[in-house]
């Protein structure tokens, strides 16, 4: 029993004579930058924009407040996925075309926040505003209009086939006082 451990310890002797770290000793550092660590959370984005998939109605505007607002006889009305509030869309009389289209966002603040600035990037619209504190911009587009408004973790995007945002503000504003954001 003797002879394997008289075996052993020489060849032990050697390692560490070469240089061989003893197992508890810490590794040296280096003097280089420090190393990022991967990060498994993706940078914040907004959703993408609705679709309609289903008939309506709004659970939180009524065809009667769009008419009022956008100056447009209203035929159908849709709605996308979404619960509580999907994104709705009000068709002309004709019901061939959306004429506004209302979308409600709930979650990040900051994802808001990118919602709108997608929607009304800073650099290429209008300040705009609602009571209560929401913030946002409008802009005219090539099809309408548009207004958007974020507030906290909500935002308010509202499209119209107006030339003037003035219509899709009065829808907004109609939306924030109906849903008592």
């Amino acid at each position: 029993m003797r002879r394997p451990l008289l075996l052993v310890l020489p060849a032990l002797a050697v390692l560490s004579a070469c240089g061989g770290a003893p197992a508890d000793s810490t590794p040296p550092t280096s003097s280089g930058a420090p190393v990022q660590e991967p990060t498994s959370a993706a940078p914040a984005k907004p959703p993408p924009v609705p679709e309609p998939s289903a008939d309506g109605p709004c659970p939180y505007l009524d065809k009667e407040e769009v008419r009022a607002a956008n100056g447009q006889g209203v035929g159908k009305v849709r709605i996308s996925e979404g619960k509580p509030n999907p994104a709705c869309f009000f068709y002309r009389a004709d019901n061939k075309s959306v004429q506004a289209m209302v979308w409600i966002y709930s979650g990040s603040a900051d994802v808001a926040k990118l919602l709108v600035d997608a929607q009304v990037p800073v650099a290429g619209s209008s300040p705009a505003d609602l009571p209560g504190g929401w913030k946002g911009g409008s802009k005219k587009t090539d099809t309408g209009a548009v207004f958007a408004v974020a507030k906290g973790e909500y935002a308010i995007v509202v499209t119209t086939n107006q030339d003037r945002t003035i219509a899709a503000k009065r829808i907004a504003t109609v939306t924030a006082g109906n849903l008592k954001l």
